[in-house]
């Protein structure tokens, strides 16, 4: 498949376990809710799991494979190999399964992400990253890559007993220059991600206080999910170096923006390696597989806004009044567009993108790019019809938008997203029966606890009065 995969050799792998002395390999891969999980093994174990996969339980994760089905194993996926920097390896993924002692600080690790398959040597079809590779294996039938870039936005915080805070000097507002300690974490942040050949284009403050950005540079989209899995916890165990935390939670405080993961995305011609979203005599530059592109995942968007936006509180994010989407619609200058074309530079070919906006740091990177990836293929097959743009009147005169009875809104809660998804039959087909089923049942629970919960707001507003 194409994009900038590393070609890393085993024996170029076992050359550098060797010459700087690791002991431990994580074997990464990630659940159906997008949590990273690893399993553990001495150095010495590496060449036969390369080989013949490691074993473990598939059984002991909520969701991801029935006790009938339960034998499950790791083959690691070489070109991802990358040796843990040191301020890392006391906050790794969640292990699930060791075959020796738990790794201190001064030991050297490695990770290396893994696809999981049964015991026959078939892909599982509970394992996210198989759901990706599907998709992009699609793409590549109809003759494209598929290439993104992430925007991250986080927020790091401390905490004064159980209230967590930004940092006391770190007030500062979007790409504001700052010299305080949010700025050198940051850079550290930074450091650490291209260290495991991870290539961060820029990084800047964000809106509000206390919240950040780190820009990844455009790649093949596996590439990508499994580098925004390794940011995930590679800046909180920067962060705790700090005595901070790092959250990707979409909405932590009232009042003030989110945190969302724009999407930029990009299909280029496996023949011509040209990207096929460019048009330079059509409007915005926009080419008719780009319109047809963006109509397949406006069709879907309802669909698969419960992959895109998870947690009960992403819809806390998705609301009037902050830069998130809330109608289906796309623009150029509206940035509360859920599908905006920024205008290219005067280089066409490697400017030209398609973002997506509603998507948050919680998603499982997997799975949303494969519903993205599917949506947008759909609707190149099916020649569907791109509505008209909407730039800066929906910016200007949302409240009148945003109560026109003909607007298609996103889902409000994670309830409605549930709705929609159960609903598209497209964005069900790209999960596969395992995921479907164990996404919906871990996020049904998750939504029926919440709705039963008796939360401070009801109190504050109804106990002295009723």
């Amino acid at each position: 498949m194409a994009g900038r995969k590393r070609d890393v050799s085993q024996d170029q792998i076992l050359a550098l376990l060797e010459r700087d002395h690791v002991r431990y390999v994580n074997l990464e891969f990630t659940d159906v809710v997008g949590m990273a999980k690893c399993v553990t093994i001495p150095v010495e174990q590496f060449a036969t799991s390369v080989a013949s996969g490691k074993w473990f339980d598939g059984s002991s994760l909520e969701g991801f494979a029935r006790i009938a089905e339960s034998d499950m194993y790791l083959f690691p996926d070489t070109s991802t190999f990358a040796i843990l920097p040191g301020n890392v390896r006391a906050t790794q993924p969640q292990e699930i399964y060791s075959l020796n002692e738990e790794p201190n600080g001064e030991e050297i690790v490695a990770r290396v992400i893994c696809d999981v398959r049964t015991p026959n040597g078939e892909r599982f079809d509970g394992d996210p990253r198989t759901t990706l590779l599907r998709a992009l294996e699609m793409a590549h039938e109809m003759g494209y890559n598929f290439q993104v870039a992430p925007e991250l936005e986080f927020f790091l915080l401390r905490f004064e007993g159980k209230n967590p805070l930004p940092l006391p000097r770190d007030h500062g507002g979007y790409f504001d220059l700052s010299t305080d300690q949010a700025t050198s974490v940051r850079r550290q942040m930074v450091h650490a991600l291209q260290h495991m050949g991870i290539a961060i284009e820029a990084s800047h403050h964000e809106v509000a206080a206390g919240q950040h950005e780190l820009d990844f540079e455009i790649n093949d989209a596996l590439a990508i999910a499994d580098s925004l899995m390794t940011a995930r916890y590679v800046l909180k165990s920067i962060a705790a170096q700090y005595g901070l935390y790092a959250t990707f939670m979409p909405k932590p405080f009232y009042g003030i923006n989110g945190s969302g993961l724009h999407i930029h995305q990009q299909l280029t011609s496996i023949e011509t390696g040209k990207n096929v979203f460019v048009d330079e005599k059509a409007e915005y530059g926009l080419s008719d597989i780009g319109r047809c592109f963006i109509a397949g995942q406006l069709a879907h968007a309802r669909g698969m806004c419960g992959i895109l936006a998870p947690l009960i509180n992403s819809y806390k994010r998705l609301v009037r009044g902050f830069e998130a989407p809330v109608v289906i619609n796309w623009g150029r200058v509206n940035r509360r567009a859920l599908i905006r074309v920024p205008r290219p530079s005067n280089d066409f070919q490697s400017s030209m993108r398609i973002e997506l906006r509603c998507t948050d740091p919680s998603c499982n990177p997997y799975l949303a790019l494969a519903v993205m990836l599917r949506a947008g293929l759909d609707g190149i097959q099916r020649n569907l019809t791109l509505p008209a743009a909407m730039d800066e009147s929906l910016f200007l005169q949302a409240e009148d938008e945003y109560t026109r009875t003909s607007a298609r809104l996103l889902p409000a809660t994670l309830g409605d997203a549930l709705d929609g998804l159960r609903e598209d039959v497209l964005v069900r087909e790209t999960l596969g029966d395992s995921i479907y089923e164990g996404f919906v049942d871990a996020k049904n629970l998750e939504w029926t606890e919440y709705c039963q919960q008796v939360h401070s707001w009801e109190l504050d507003h109804y106990l002295s009065i009723f």
